[in-house]
């Protein structure tokens, strides 16, 4: 029923997208019956706007895995390298929620651990909305960032790398056996940065599945029990994403492919010195505004897979 609906929807937004058309083709029409110029500015207004939803209809068409509609689990690891990766992570953060938020979603700081002297060592990020992991599945990988370093007294040029790992949050309708019993659940004490949020009782949770090694936190929530639901979501996805990656390694090893699926191949460049450019390693993307980028324009890097991985089924 899910898929029908989403079905229904991407019909219904053709078919309104037609129907403003066939009214622009009336509205030209009877502007050229009666001479008014001034219905030329107006149609060609009209027919820049189309183009634009449509595209972006286009690119929901693209949008046709089994858990692309679902919300996004969107993780972020410092790299290598101190304090300049983990400004690197902290940056790529705040890109990340840029974009969220242009798009209309909502976003959720659900796990934060700062640096020790600046950025950010790991944070995870709920992305609520429709569509929300088919559109950032594509950002899993490792990102690279070169520039001049802020923390170097010299001003050499550093490079940096962090991690970014998406994952589609899991419905309560599809089953992932956990053993309560595999489960080592901690408690702390909730903190941000610059001490803001800390709370006076054991409200953060921690939670450890024994058997895979998998650890999940979360200290957003008002109380340990929300907590503790949060963290066991969080782990729900973490495992049926494993299970997902056996699969898919069976599969390949059935098929002969020899591709490496395994986290951590860099897929993304972010150049700051000594030109301005963003490239995606994948489908040769580039784009020389790393600013526009950085503040969330991600567009160009979505599109552009979404349509490459097309082509790659």
């Amino acid at each position: 029923m899910q898929e029908l609906n989403g079905l229904k929807e991407k019909e219904k937004a053709y078919q309104d997208l037609y129907q403003r058309w066939e009214d622009l083709q009336v509205l030209r029409e009877l502007g050229a019956e009666e001479e008014d110029e001034s219905i030329v500015d107006e149609v060609q207004k009209g027919i820049e706007e189309i183009k634009a939803e449509l595209e972006r209809w286009h690119l929901t068409l693209l949008l046709n895995g089994p858990y692309d509609r679902n919300n996004a689990l969107l993780t972020l690891h410092a790299g290598a390298g101190g304090t300049e990766a983990m400004d690197w992570n902290d940056m790529l953060m705040r890109m990340y929620m840029r974009w969220a938020e242009g798009e209309g979603y909502k976003v959720q700081v659900l796990d934060y651990l700062a640096g020790e002297e600046a950025g950010t060592k790991s944070a995870t990020l709920a992305i609520t909305g429709e569509n929300a992991y088919g559109y950032l599945k594509g950002e899993m990988g490792v990102h690279r960032l070169v520039r001049l370093s802020p923390f170097d007294a010299s001003g050499r040029r550093h490079t940096s790398f962090a991690s970014v790992e998406v994952l589609p949050e899991v419905s309560d309708d599809i089953e992932i056996q956990i053993n309560p019993e595999d489960l080592k659940i901690d408690t702390f004490r909730a903190g941000g940065a610059g001490g803001q949020h800390v709370n006076k009782t054991d409200s953060a949770v921690r939670i450890t599945h024994l058997p895979s090694g998998v650890i999940v936190a979360c200290q957003n929530e008002r109380s340990q029990i929300q907590n503790k639901a949060r963290a066991m979501k969080m782990l729900q996805a973490k495992l049926f994403e494993r299970e997902r990656q056996k699969q898919a390694e069976e599969y390949n090893k059935l098929k002969g492919d020899q591709q490496d699926i395994a986290f951590g191949s860099q897929i993304r460049s972010y150049v700051f010195h000594p030109y301005n450019m963003v490239k995606d390693h994948r489908t040769n993307a580039e784009v020389g505004n790393v600013h526009a980028v950085m503040d969330g324009d991600l567009e160009p890097f979505i599109s552009t897979y979404l349509a490459w991985a097309a082509k790659k089924v």
